[in-house]
């Protein structure tokens, strides 16, 4: 499309890079037909096409507007519309920019102000975040349903393994998910010491960013990234390590971003392409060791009738298969090691979760939740597993059947190597 961009925009480095995604959006409107929040309302301005043209306005100078601020905030950034586009179009990127600017333009209401300022100084800080889910976690039972939908039941963990090994990878623990859900980190630890590699964290990385970079805290979000890099980069210098491993889809969505979001930084461009460069989902790395996973017998028991197999839904979630354009690899794993796996119908829709989407937009989030629920629940799980902290707690809150990550079914493999043994199912279902 031809665009015609305002003095305040045209000659900055964002400016140039919205113009260009700008004209790669031909408005075919296939993304329409992927996009969950259009075929929720219906609404052109709540597709990618119609928010496309809102942003191109106010670039192009047009005043933003309490209506066009609504329709971006409802935009799930699933990165749907980007696997359907057939041009190419950059359209989580776009909308990065376009909210900043209209943000900057419009201001929020006062509570609308409050809630995202909590959100984005608590979130990211672990020495804040841990004891207010510990609480939230002990006073469960006495919450109301609200915010008992934020609080997952505390579950056990068990041990970080303390073997040395020769090949180290780094593990990014997150912000949240050390205190939510401890034992994906554990039990990710856990399956790739039995493959004799060592997992490592470095000490002072936290927040990937993304918190406060989706929330139009642009200069907060690159701060985190910052830090990651400054606590990564000794083991990178020195070559201890030979990727950094990400068992959250939001955080290496994120940390696979660095290179290009720092890219004007002098200081930090060239050590933020070779983080990106370094960044891997866990479902990228576990396939080099599959003949090692099979010769540990993983789930020998497994291999009997599928009547006594637990069987699994797997729900990927957006950032691994629309932001890391990583499809198909997790379920080969499992399948490969004997679970009885399943996508369900449209299983490229968003949960509702997206980060902090279900807080912010909660009748739409919580509607996109039930019906991937029902979509899930018709394959008839015993389980059900996905590949993010913010998928795992939103799907939980809303159904019975445990909802766990997927390495903690290779890690109840190694453990137990009992088919039966669905992991959780003693505890941590909704009630």
């Amino acid at each position: 499309m031809q665009t015609n961009l305002a003095d305040f925009i045209r000659d900055t480095a964002e400016g140039q890079e919205a113009d260009a995604i700008l004209r790669s959006c031909v408005h075919c409107g296939f993304c329409t037909a992927t996009c969950p929040t259009y075929q929720l309302l219906g609404d052109e301005l709540d597709g990618p096409r119609g928010r496309i043209y809102l942003m191109k306005q106010v670039l192009e100078g047009a005043p933003a507007t309490a209506s066009t601020q609504l329709h971006l905030d409802r935009c799930l950034t699933c990165r749907s519309c980007e696997s359907t586009c057939p041009s190419g179009v950059q359209y989580g990127r776009l909308v990065d920019i376009g909210r900043k600017i209209v943000d900057d333009q419009v201001a929020r209401p006062f509570g609308q102000r409050v809630l995202r300022t909590v959100l984005k100084e608590v979130l990211p800080r672990k020495w804040l975040f841990a004891p207010a889910m510990k609480m939230g976690q002990t006073l469960r039972p006495l919450l109301p349903r609200t915010l008992k939908n934020k609080v997952p039941a505390a579950r056990p963990h068990g041990a970080w393994p303390r073997r040395e090994h020769g090949r180290k990878m780094l593990l990014l623990e997150g912000c949240v998910q050390p205190s939510m859900s401890p034992n994906i980190n554990h039990a990710t630890a856990r399956v790739f010491d039995a493959l004799d590699v060592q997992l490592l964290v470095a000490p002072k990385a936290g927040c990937c960013g993304a918190i406060r970079y989706h929330l139009d805290d642009h200069d907060g979000g690159l701060d985190d990234m910052r830090r990651n890099i400054d606590a990564w980069w000794p083991y990178i210098e020195n070559g201890r390590v030979e990727a950094i491993l990400m068992n959250a889809s939001g955080c290496g969505a994120m940390v696979k971003e660095y290179g290009q979001l720092l890219m004007h930084d002098h200081a930090y461009a060239d050590k933020a392409r070779r983080i990106s460069a370094l960044a891997k989902d866990i479902s990228e790395v576990l396939p080099d060791f599959a003949a090692q996973l099979r010769q540990l017998q993983l789930l020998r028991q497994l291999r009997q009738p599928a009547s006594g197999r637990a069987r699994v839904a797997y729900h990927p979630p957006c950032t691994l298969q629309h932001g890391q354009k990583i499809r198909g690899k997790v379920e080969a794993i499992l399948r490969d090691i004997g679970v009885d796996v399943h996508l369900c119908a449209d299983s490229h829709l968003c949960c509702g979760s997206a980060g902090t989407y279900s807080v912010l937009q909660p009748a739409l989030s919580y509607q996109l939740r039930d019906n991937k629920l029902a979509s899930l629940q018709a394959v008839a799980p015993d389980v059900i597993v996905s590949g993010n902290i913010g998928c795992l707690a939103h799907l939980q809150s809303g159904t019975q059947t445990p909802v766990r990550h997927w390495i903690e079914l290779i890690d109840q493999a190694l453990a137990e190597g009992a088919p039966e043994a669905v992991p959780g199912t003693d505890s941590a279902s909704n009630p």
